[in-house]
């Protein structure tokens, strides 16, 4: 008797904290989140994060590296809530989303981002064309230095192309910032980043990555294109690129609640803040006294 006592005492002790723990977890002002996103984007990504949790001071928010293609299985998987990506997915990819979720494919789009092509400071080289990034990705020289397989920049290039990752030629050196500090040893090499690892204009650290390197224009049908301001547009320089958040939850929790404020006027003014561009443009409001 007293055994079944005890039973019933730490069963209804339990549903209580699975009750409790589900409330928390069914909010967007409450509970925890980790955001993987790919080392090109993670500034941006932490800065949303900040600005997520100053507007909702009861959410811990937090951003995790993960090379895009990994962090997207884990979403499948039920590991991840929230990722950030910039490669279209195929058909066949969101057919799987859809089922692995239960949910529609339903991005959410926040900022425009580029795909970078830079050399050292002192490099004679002042522009490279598509056609050059197109003949380079073919060739056993290897001219072009990624970040590693799996990756955001990888993806988004071989994809403008066309292409699988292992069907094209490059080097690798790991993580954008190691790119940007090592190129000057590899003079006859190109480095290939993405525009949020030196895109922060207040940052220091950022400073002091853009000063080892120089950006290239992009040559496209004979105009010439750096990735800035309203260049950042598919139209205009070739390499940009949309991220969006993605999302697995059965619920608008605060995963959802993340998407809806980095694509408000808050988020979009973070994105701003961070050198890139912003997918919504909202108009600024002067107040008259």
């Amino acid at each position: 008797m007293n055994h079944n006592i005890l039973v019933l005492i730490a069963l209804f002790f339990l549903a209580g904290c699975q009750k409790k723990e589900k409330v928390k977890s069914g909010t967007y002002h409450q509970g925890n989140l980790t955001v993987l996103t790919d080392p090109s984007f993670l500034s941006v990504t932490e800065a949303l994060a900040d600005g997520y949790m100053i507007s909702y001071p009861e959410t811990s928010v937090k951003a995790e590296a993960m090379k895009e293609d990994l962090a997207f299985l884990e979403l499948l998987k039920g590991n991840a809530r929230a990722i950030v990506m910039s490669r279209e997915l195929n058909e066949d990819e969101v057919a799987e989303y859809e089922r692995m979720t239960h949910a529609e494919f339903l991005p959410a789009p926040f900022a425009a981002d580029a795909v970078v092509f830079v050399v050292p400071k002192d490099s004679p080289r002042e522009h490279i064309s598509v056609q050059e990034i197109e003949s380079a990705l073919q060739s056993a020289d290897k001219t072009l230095i990624f970040d590693g397989t799996n990756s955001s920049n990888l993806n988004f290039v071989a994809q403008k192309f066309g292409k699988k990752p292992s069907e094209l030629q490059f080097s690798i050196l790991n993580g954008n910032e190691t790119i940007v500090k090592e190129l000057a040893a590899f003079q006859d090499k190109i480095g290939v980043i993405g525009m949020n690892t030196i895109s922060r204009p207040y940052s220091r650290r950022a400073e002091e990555l853009r000063e080892m390197v120089k950006i290239l224009p992009v040559v496209d049908r004979g105009v010439s294109y750096l990735p800035a301001g309203e260049n950042l547009t598919p139209d205009k320089y070739p390499f940009t690129r949309i991220l969006y958040f993605l999302v697995n939850e059965q619920t608008f929790n605060i995963a959802g609640g993340l998407t809806r404020f980095a694509s408000g006027q808050k988020g979009q003014m973070i994105v701003q803040k961070e050198g890139l561009q912003p997918y919504f443009l909202y108009p600024r409001e002067v107040k008259m006294y």
